[in-house]
Formats: structure tokens, sequence, C-alpha cells
């Protein structure tokens, strides 16, 4: 097939015009029919536009992949790409807009400004701790659901993981120690469904070294993080929070961890190295120096622990109900959908995770998430279980309907 132009995105109206009847209709007069109604009923939006599948990918391009502040410019291959995964795996029409804002307020001020073209945001790769309070101030302000996908769409992942690397290893996790590098969105989202997941024991490193309530930081997430972490009173860097460590959680910079972090730890420990496109410690080496369950962000290797597993089916279980927000519990209903994907017949150590290219993942997690909602009273729209899942295939079936017509 032979592409004209670049990028991984095009826009295609979901009508063919023949006649200038057809344009009358499409265009102008029509319109003008449309607009006075929504003036009138402003519910109609819902029923005349596609605004309500419709999302915008954000970024300011302030922590993009493992490659840092690199710019909005810099940043829009990656919404291009996040935005084609929202449509062909969940049916979401998705637009990258990538800003050059400076600071929370002009961010959550833009939000604001352009919320009645898009039925909810996803929220990428912008930084830590102004990531934070966006979200905070944006969940407060906006009318349509914002996702912060570095935040708990990495963690929902992780914990999907988890929840089956325990149930292969036979391991409680109320009796595990885990070791959680990197204080920013996602480590900080991970250490709260971690906790949500049972686990008691988690320790957090940061670029200080590990974080404790022997130290007052100046972001509020890390001063939570203290008092929810480090029961022990570890001091130290990644080296001393390692030792004796059940499980291992990388979302830092890849190469940090070595053959002899691992062997310090406990008996076949479980190993989730993140960082992209460079692990934190390479699978090999990880199994050479003992790990029992080892995952990674890529996708060349066994257990993709990636986020594209999970932030389709949140925020299509998030549009369909109409959701402000997604707590931590609708999280970890999500989480164990995407657990539950694996077949128990077909569940081992290197096959812990679904991957992208399964039917059944995206349908169940964005039913459970939607149900998640409603039963927490968070949807503004309501639907029997299964319907979101089916209407999450039919959405698929569409779009793939409609790319074989392409030439």
């Amino acid at each position: 097939m032979r592409h004209i132009g670049a990028g991984k995105l095009e826009v295609l109206p979901r009508f063919t015009v023949a006649s200038l009847e057809e344009i009358a209709a499409l265009y102008t007069p029509g319109v003008g029919y449309l607009v006075k109604e929504i003036a009138a009923r402003p519910e109609a939006l819902s029923e005349l536009t596609g605004r309500d599948n419709t999302i915008a990918v954000v970024s300011d391009g302030t922590a993009v992949l493992g490659l840092g502040n690199v710019g909005p410019y810099a940043a829009l291959p990656v919404m291009e790409g996040k935005a084609a995964m929202f449509k062909l795996l969940v049916g979401i029409d998705a637009v990258p807009l990538c800003v050059s804002t400076q600071g929370t307020d002009e961010l959550v001020a833009l939000l604001q400004a352009v919320q009645p073209s898009f039925g909810g945001f996803n929220l990428e790769d912008v930084a830590a701790p102004i990531c934070f309070d966006v979200m905070e101030k944006a969940t407060g302000c906006l009318t349509v659901p914002i996702i912060h996908d570095d935040q708990y769409g990495t963690a929902t992942v992780v914990a999907a993981g988890f929840i089956n690397a325990w149930k292969v290893l036979g391991r409680d996790p109320s009796r595990e120690r885990v070791v959680v590098c990197g204080d920013g969105a996602a480590g900080t989202a991970t250490v709260d469904l971690l906790l949500g997941l049972g686990v008691q024991d988690i320790t957090v490193v940061g670029l200080s070294g590990i974080i404790g309530r022997h130290q007052i930081y100046p972001d509020l997430h890390r001063n939570r993080l203290a008092e929810n972490t480090n029961r022990a009173g570890l001091r130290g860097g990644l080296a001393e929070a390692m030792q004796g460590a059940n499980a291992f959680v990388g979302l830092s910079v890849g190469g940090i961890v070595s053959g002899g972090m691992i062997r310090s730890m406990a008996p076949h420990p479980i190993v989730f190295a993140m960082a992209n496109p460079v692990p934190e410690i390479m699978p090999e080496v990880a199994r050479e120096a003992g790990a029992a369950v080892i995952a990674t962000g890529r996708f060349d290797y066994p257990n993709q622990c990636n986020n594209v597993l999970a932030f389709p089916g949140l925020m299509r279980g998030a549009l369909d109900t109409k959701a402000l927000r997604i707590p931590r519990e609708a999280c970890l209903d999500a989480a164990a959908a995407i657990a539950q994907d694996v077949p128990e017949s077909a569940l081992n150590a290197e096959n812990i995770l679904p991957t992208p290219l399964s039917d059944s993942l995206y349908p169940a997690t964005a039913d459970a998430t939607a149900q998640s909602l409603i039963r927490l009273g968070l949807a503004q729209r309501n639907y029997a279980p299964g319907e979101v899942a089916e209407r999450t295939r039919l959405l698929r079936a569409a779009t793939i309907a409609r790319q074989a017509s392409l030439p």
C-alpha cells in the first residue's frame, strides 16, 4: 500500500458526498438545524455530534518516554501513536494535542477552553509534580473524564502483572516486600495500586535515595509516599532497598540494576524492569541472577508490561459512563480483568499478561471499568453488565472494516 504524506493519522468523514443535495445535508444549510437544536436542547450534543466518542491526547512534552523534556513538537509522534491505538483497539476517535504551556494553571485553563470539542482527555508525558496538580485541578473543574495514562494506565498493568505473578508463584501479597524504583507519576500510582492489592511493605527509591519519614520533601506526593511506605525505616539507595526484597518494579532509567543486586533479594524474586527502551536490567541478566518472573515494557521479550494494555479500556469505560474520574477501585477492577484475560491453562512465569492482539482484552477491560464506576456511583450513564463490552467489540469491528475498505 502506498501512503501519501507522513504521520500515523488522517481524518476521514463518515459520509461521502456525490451530489449538491448531500453537501447541503452534510454541510450547509444542514448544520444550521443542528446548531439550533443544540442551542435549544444541550443534551442534543450527544445525539447529533461525535463529541462523546472523541478525546484529546494532551502533552506539554516535559516527560516524553525515557527522553525527558523534549518539548511539545518532539512529543507529537508519541501522541499520534497513542491516538492511533485508541481508535484501533476500542474505537475512540483521538486527536493529538501538543501544547506550549507554562505550569499547571495554564494547562488546566487550556483544557477548560477546548472542552466543548471533546468527550474526554488523556493526559500524557507531563512531568511530575505538575501532572499531579493538573489532574487534581482538572478533575475538579472539567465536566468530562480525564485520565493521566502515565500514572494509572501504567500502574493498572503493573497491578495486573503482579496478580498473575503471585498466582504463578503461589505467594500472598500481604507477605511481600516490594521495591518501587521511581517516585514520579507512574511510581506514585503503582504504590497506590499495590497497597490496594494488599501489599503492606513497599520501599520507594527516588533520585535522593530511599524515601521515608526521615526526610521532608518539597513535593506533596513524595511526602505522601513517605507516610505510606518504608515501614522498616530503611536508608540508603537502590542497592540497600533491594536487599531481601521479594519484588522489584523499575519505573526509572535503564541499566541501573546489576545481577548482584538481584542476587541480594529474597529467593526467586519478581522483577518488573520497565524503563524504555533499555530496562533497568536486561531480562537475561535478571534470569541468570535468579529472578523467577520477569517483565519489561518491551515487545521483544515475554511479559510485556505496557500501558497500552490498560489505557484504551479505562478510557472506553469512562467515556461510555461519562464518569468524571477513575479512582483506585476502578483501576483495580480493570487490573483484575487484564489478569483474567490470560487463561489459567496458559498462565506461567513467561506468560503473566495478555498482548494487545487479544480480541477479548479490551472489551473485558472496558466493561470491568464501566461496571466498577457504576457500582461506585460515579457514572452518569448506566449500562447492564456486558453492554460496554459488546459496544467496544462493535466499534473495533467497524474500525477494522473501514480500514479494510481503504485503497
